[in-house]
């Protein structure tokens, strides 16, 4: 029996990408009619595939908070999904360090009203099946898959696997990684000594007993509690010749997600793995060393693109096997400062009364002076305000082209005009551009920057 040749439009091969970093998202992106703006705008909607991170809760305050959140307690009005859908974005990333922030309760409130609004995504979930599966979306040039995580954020907000006789429990699709720090013999004695003195390396000896795992040795020191998760949550300090940081991936962890993404990739023409970190490796702009062989593996499974974001600012990338790995993309919107409620909780980290506003909250903690401007924190770092937005070809389903847009958020504005993306140009747009440029270099990877644009060379 005979096939006939390109039946299906996807059968093409053909895919533009659209990858953005994070949004936080809190007010309107309809009304404003900036030429730049709207020039973002059209240019997503060239694309055939528009994904961002959704590093809001949409909910309507409809369960407590938890005690401590991922900074910001995250929420947005639920309606402002569909501002986020005229932008352009077609399916959103959800596992973040604030999907605990309103509880188990939060966690589901906010799928329920993305479901409302028939917002695809995916990261977390009723459980932790649900929170790493693959969510799909059609689309004319083919079937894609989201496969999402988190490295970051408090364990409480991981999802718990559901058995045949127990509930799971609600949160995201947690990637576990522990964190060691190779130091000299005479650096590695001192700390020893302190760990024995203070007691932790007996209390390290106690949790081994109890939960199993490492204890004391002659090479390594569980040194404090960084409280990551209960049976191994010690900075480890191992003997070595030099100075270095290394972070491991949780290995069951890992091989959930390439489980996800081989699934995916039966299922679907395309597939995208997205993850939000925060950890540096030697400097806040690397990545971090599990971060990097997670982006492997996962490309290795299938995963087309690599996506990451988190430290709310641009990290390099990287063509692995032909496919592009973004190790973090800055934020797309950010608008955190505008969220309309504040627990208690903040108000009194920040010594605040009953009687304060969530002004009082946002100008304290950016630390405004008598002029009312800001001198710390995100809003004094233009690095926060500056993005990277990828436009990535693929023909006949190989790469084909990537080229680069640099992203303005309005460094400098007021609270009430900020965060919001136009595209950069000038000395912005180079700045951003020349920022991507370097920090890409060590991949191996070369780009050549024409003006308020970029290309990557393949």
């Amino acid at each position: 029996m005979l096939s006939t040749p390109n039946l299906y439009e996807s059968e093409s091969g053909d895919l533009l990408y659209a990858a953005t970093g994070e949004s936080l998202i809190t007010r309107a992106l309809k009304p404003y009619r900036e030429p730049r703006y709207l020039q973002l705008r059209e240019l997503l909607l060239s694309a055939d595939l528009r994904t961002s991170h959704a590093e809001m809760l949409f909910h309507n305050y409809e369960t407590p908070p938890t005690y401590r959140p991922g900074g910001t307690y995250m929420r947005c009005d639920p309606r402002y999904l569909e501002d986020v859908k005229w932008m352009g974005i077609q399916i959103m990333s959800t596992a973040n360090n604030h999907v605990y922030d309103y509880g188990e309760n939060g966690v589901l409130a906010n799928l329920r009203h993305m479901d409302e609004f028939n917002m695809p995504h995916a990261g977390t979930g009723a459980n932790m099946g649900e929170a790493s599966r693959p969510t799909y979306l059609d689309t004319p040039k083919g079937r894609v898959a989201m496969v999402a995580a988190t490295s970051s954020g408090p364990i409480a907000g991981r999802a718990g696997e559901a058995r045949r006789d127990v509930m799971g429990r609600p949160g995201s699709n947690f990637i576990r990684w522990n964190l060691y720090w190779t130091v000299e013999r005479q650096q590695f004695d001192a700390l020893k000594d302190v760990a024995k003195k203070m007691g932790w390396e007996e209390q390290a000896a106690e949790r081994q007993a109890i939960f199993g795992g490492p204890g004391p040795s002659d090479t390594e020191v569980l040194f404090l509690d960084h409280g990551q998760y209960e049976e191994d949550s010690f900075s480890r300090f191992v003997l070595g010749e030099s100075f270095e940081k290394r972070s491991v991936i949780n290995k069951n962890d890992l091989a959930r997600n390439v489980r996800a993404v081989r699934d995916a990739a039966r299922m679907a023409d395309w597939v995208v793995f997205t993850v939000h970190n925060h950890e540096g490796g030697k400097t806040p702009n690397d990545p971090s060393d599990h971060i990097k062989e997670l982006a492997h593996a996962v490309i290795d499974a299938g995963a087309h693109a690599f996506v990451g974001h988190g430290p709310h600012q641009d990290r390099g990338m990287e063509i692995y096997k032909g496919r592009p790995i973004f190790y973090a993309l800055g934020d797309f919107l950010l608008e955190n400062d505008t969220v309309e409620l504040v627990p208690q909780d903040n108000y009194e980290r920040q010594s605040l009364g009953w009687e304060s506003t969530p002004a009082d909250f946002y100008d304290l903690r950016a630390g405004y002076d008598a002029n009312a401007k800001p001198t710390r924190g995100q809003s004094v770092q233009p690095i926060r305000w500056q993005s990277t937005l990828p436009m990535i070809s693929f023909k006949g389903g190989q790469l084909a082209g990537i080229e680069l847009h640099a992203v303005d958020l309005g460094f400098g504005k007021r609270r009430s005009m900020q965060g919001r993306p136009l595209l950069a140009d000038g000395d912005v747009a180079r700045q951003i551009l020349e920022r991507f440029q370097e920090f890409s270099r060590p991949f191996g990877t070369t780009i050549n920057i024409h003006g308020s644009t970029a290309t990557v060379v393949l």
